[in-house]
This record gives structure tokens, sequence and C-alpha cells, in this order.
């Protein structure tokens, strides 16, 4: 076998969500700032089509790239490629990436805590990786500050009619919207309907919306549309289903850890939840993540909250992607069969 490449992938999901974790053959991307170096692997595109692209990867497919910390007090820097996106954060992947960090011996395992500090797109992140006979058990993700930009404010979607929605930040830009308006339920069955409609609600909302955050310039942009059903009380604990559409079109399997940050932040405007008081999200295929708010804080001029999600990962595999000189595919292909036509 002759190669031109090698990439040493660990296999890993999150609550039903892939995220696999690149570890070897890739060199650090250019840039003096992990956002920086994302930037050039969105802009570049050559890793994230490798990677992504048939016959290696697939719609369903997020893969991290583990790249050296910038900040002193990080134990590993990481880029997030999503099908369409490279995001500033995802609660998701960052469990993903730390239970392969410690599980695989590159963060050293201490039970009953391994304290574990990323350095993502946009910014430190701190997971306590809860470990019992050498093999993590969960991962607590202290996230980035999250906050709502606009509150229950009206979209006009073609084909679907006027909807009431808020548009909020917990480490990406969501739209969301309450089920209930379209008269459709989060259930497995619904997925491919729920992506359809959700495309077109994103592709409403930023042309009518629009997206701002104080720190992040350059992510002008409202990245997924969250449906969510209203919250319930079980066994003493609110707990709600939401679903999340990842361009260009699926739905994330686990309850996505950004995006019950941005419905925590949305909560504790509308005085639905309390600082501490515990919150579960509950994802189409019903994995969960446990959630809390730490703390309020301030983001520039607005109100916003430092969420906490509790999750678990589970490593599928150990693969080494190669690339045959001679393949007429080199960054691979994607047919609309399994790879929708992102809706701008």
């Amino acid at each position: 076998m002759k190669s031109s490449k090698v990439i040493h992938v660990v296999s890993c999901h999150s609550e039903g969500e892939v995220g696999d974790v690149i570890v070897g053959g890739v060199a650090t991307p250019p840039g003096d700032s992990i956002w920086a170096q994302s930037r050039f692997i969105a802009e570049d595109n050559v890793l994230r089509n490798f990677v992504l692209n048939e016959p290696r990867g697939g719609v369903f497919r997020h893969v991290n790239l583990l790249v050296p910390a910038i900040a002193d007090e990080a134990d590993s820097g990481w880029i997030i490629m999503e099908p369409e996106d490279t995001p500033p954060m995802s609660g998701s992947n960052s469990i993903c990436v730390a239970t392969v960090l410690v599980e695989t011996g590159m963060v050293e395992m201490t039970e009953p805590v391994t304290q574990v500090t990323l350095e993502a797109p946009a910014g430190l992140v701190a997971v306590d990786v809860h470990c019992k006979i050498g093999r993590s058990r969960s991962c607590e993700v202290s996230n980035v500050a999250s906050f709502v930009d606009q509150h229950n404010v009206p979209l006009i979607v073609p084909g679907v009619g006027t909807l009431t929605v808020s548009t909020a930040f917990g480490g990406d830009s969501f739209v969301i919207v309450d089920a209930s308006q379209l008269d459709i339920r989060i259930v497995p069955e619904n997925a491919r309907a729920l992506t359809e409609i959700g495309m077109k609600i994103r592709k409403a909302a930023n042309e009518q919306l629009g997206f701002t955050h104080p720190d992040l310039p350059d992510w002008t942009h409202l990245s997924f549309c969250q449906f969510t059903e209203p919250v319930n009380n079980v066994d003493g604990v609110k707990t709600g289903t939401s679903a999340v559409v990842i361009n260009p079109g699926k739905l994330d399997r686990s309850p996505c850890g950004t995006g019950c940050s941005a419905r925590l932040s949305l909560m504790h405007l509308d005085g639905e939840i309390d600082v501490g008081e515990s919150y579960t999200g509950l994802s189409p295929i019903g994995s969960r993540f446990d959630c809390r708010i730490a703390r309020t804080t301030r983001v520039g001029d607005r109100d916003a909250v430092m969420p906490v999600l509790k999750g678990r990962a589970w490593i599928t595999g150990f693969h080494q992607h190669t690339l045959d000189p001679e393949d007429p595919w080199p960054q691979g292909y994607r047919l609309s069969d399994t790879w929708p036509r992102l809706v701008e």
C-alpha cells in the first residue's frame, strides 16, 4: 500500500452524536490563536473535505482536530469540524475530546475526577471528567457565556407562515422556535420534516434577523434552528426535549450542548429557571444532558448565563485514514441522496 498521508483518528460519539477526534498526522494550522487556526481550517477546506466527505466521512459525522494549546492553563486546543461549519464551540464534541484525551492517556486519568481544560475557538472550557475503574463515566462541561440576542420576535418563513422566535448564543448561534407552532412532534420519524422546515427557518432568520456577538465580530450568522417542546417536571427536575437542525440539513442526535446552553439563557430570561436549578435536555433519540446555570454574567451589553452540561461519550474505534496518490477523489465527494443541499 502506498499513501501520501496517514491521519490517526479515535472514533467517538457523545449521547448519539458522532464526534471523532484526530490525534495525529495533521500539522498545526497557521494562526496565533485557536480562533485564527479554526478560520484557516474553515477557509482552506482541504482537511475538512478529506475527513468529512465520502468515502471516509458523511453528513452524520463531526471531526475534531487536536492542536497545541496556546493558553498556558489549557491541556489541549481543539478545532471542531461540522458538516458545513467550523464553529466556535460544541458541547457534544467537547465531551468526545475530553473522553478521548483521558481514556487514551494523553491526559493522565485521576479518579474520581480528572480536570481537563480545553481551548476551543470561542475560549477556555473546563471539563470535569468523572472516572471510575479506568473509564470515563461522564463529563461535566463549564460552557462559555450564553445569552439571548433577540427575544420573541416575528419571523416570516416562506411556505410556513409567521412564527414567533428568539435568537440566542450558547457557544454557537441559534434561532429557537416552539415546535407546537408548526404542529410537529420531536420524534425520530419526523427527522426529515424537522430538518427541511428548520433549514427554511434558519434561512429566513439570517435574512430578517441576523446575529451579532460582542466578542466574536466574525460570527455574524445564525448557524442552527432549534425546535423545542414544553418543559415538564420529571422526578422533580425540569426536563425538555429539543431538536437542533445542523447544516446542511440533519438532526443532532444528542441534546446539543450549545443548544441546551442557548435554551437555558432563554429560559432564564423568561423566568423559567433559576441559577443552580437542574434542567435535563433530551434529544430526539432520548439521550440526555443534565444541565444547570452556574452563575450570571455579562457579554458586552447583554445579560448572560454560564451554563454547565453533563453527558457521556463512548469510544467506538481507532482508524488510520490514508490517501492513495492515484485516488481520483482526493477531497472525497458529496451526493444529494445523503448530503442535502445547503439552503443559504
